[in-house]
């Protein structure tokens, strides 16, 4: 097996699938015993299979009959013995049913294959383009401190990223998981952008198998179907692998002188209304508003002012009475 047979489909936007596990069946258009799995299809006589209603999981159509004898495995040229007093039904479709895990064939070596992510960005805001990939990239595998700028990565070094545990790691390579690969991009593009670098992080998304979720791992089925001599045959497989998804994400930045004063006026206008609401508190909520008040406010001697402002009226009043009697005693004369 190849790359071809590994990674399926070949292309894909944002995202690959790694085959690691797969379960292959030859298959015929024929008649044949169902699978010993599903236990709907355990009967006694021929009744059970004629009677019985759809099944989801049922390989094909029943014709009905209930199947004891040794049959021949038309494909593989074998035969399966059914003991005692139980048979299977018989389906019309692809025979033989697809094996469960004990035909499980583990790839090897799989964890020494690398990946190369491959991504371009812009800002076009600023029309500012880049990729994360150096202009005299050579051969190489990424390394954390040898090799940081490299974009070629193992499967084992994605794997041990996105978990931790070794136990999940085997049974994500039996069963498969789904990883996500995050680049994000900060950059200042006052600066040079060939200086802008992603940072790149690995994560699980699919769930974890000590939690016996309802579907566990990630696998899907795919065929190849050809017509010899009359007849139809196909190679179904049941692939088990490492789903990845590329995720990109960044904020770029370049100075402004508009954008600066803008900043600087709504930074004042915030501290005003800071002093206002500070005040506010201290003066209404604080415990030891009585102290600041003392320092805020001065007192003013409003009971004197009064006392003077009456003296000063009173005199008045009398200066008036003076004249007016000094007036009439003139008209007089």
């Amino acid at each position: 097996m190849d790359v071809a047979d590994y990674v399926i489909p070949p292309s894909e936007n944002n995202g690959m699938f790694v085959m690691t596990n797969f379960v292959r069946t030859n298959q015929r258009q024929s008649t044949c015993a169902e699978n010993i799995e599903l236990k709907q299809a355990i009967c006694k006589n021929d009744s059970i299979c004629s009677n019985q209603s759809f099944i989801p999981t049922m390989n094909g159509r029943w014709t009905g009959r209930c199947l004891f004898t040794p049959e021949k495995n038309i494909v593989y040229q074998t035969r399966s013995v059914i003991t005692s007093s139980k048979g299977l039904c018989e389906y019309a479709g692809w025979c033989p049913p697809e094996d469960g895990e004990s035909s499980m064939m583990l790839l090897q070596g799989i964890l020494n294959f690398t990946v190369f992510i491959k991504t371009f960005l812009e800002f076009p805001l600023f029309g500012v383009k880049t990729k994360n990939m150096v202009d005299n990239l050579k051969p190489c595998i990424f390394d954390p401190i040898h090799n940081k700028d490299c974009p070629i990565y193992t499967i084992d070094y994605m794997l041990n990223q996105a978990e931790d545990n070794s136990t999940e790691r085997d049974l994500m390579l039996r069963y498969g998981g789904f990883i996500n690969i995050k680049l994000h991009w900060d950059c200042n593009l006052d600066r040079n952008i060939k200086l802008c670098k992603p940072k790149y992080t690995f994560s699980r998304l699919d769930a974890p198998f000590h939690e016996k979720p309802f579907s566990v791992g990630f696998n899907f089925r795919y065929s190849s179907t050809w017509k010899q001599n009359e007849e139809h045959f196909r190679t179904l497989t049941k692939a088990y692998g490492l789903r990845f998804k590329v995720t990109v994400s960044g904020n770029a930045g370049k100075f402004n002188f508009i954008t600066l004063t803008l900043n600087i006026g709504s930074l004042i206008g915030i501290f005003g209304i800071a002093t206002f609401v500070s005040d506010i508190i201290v003066l209404y909520i604080s415990k030891k508003s009585g102290a600041y008040r003392e320092h805020v406010f001065e007192k003013l001697q409003l009971e004197t002012s009064l006392d003077e402002t009456k003296d000063h009226s009173k005199l008045c009043v009398k200066k008036n009475e003076d004249q007016l009697l000094n007036d009439a005693s003139n008209t007089d004369r």
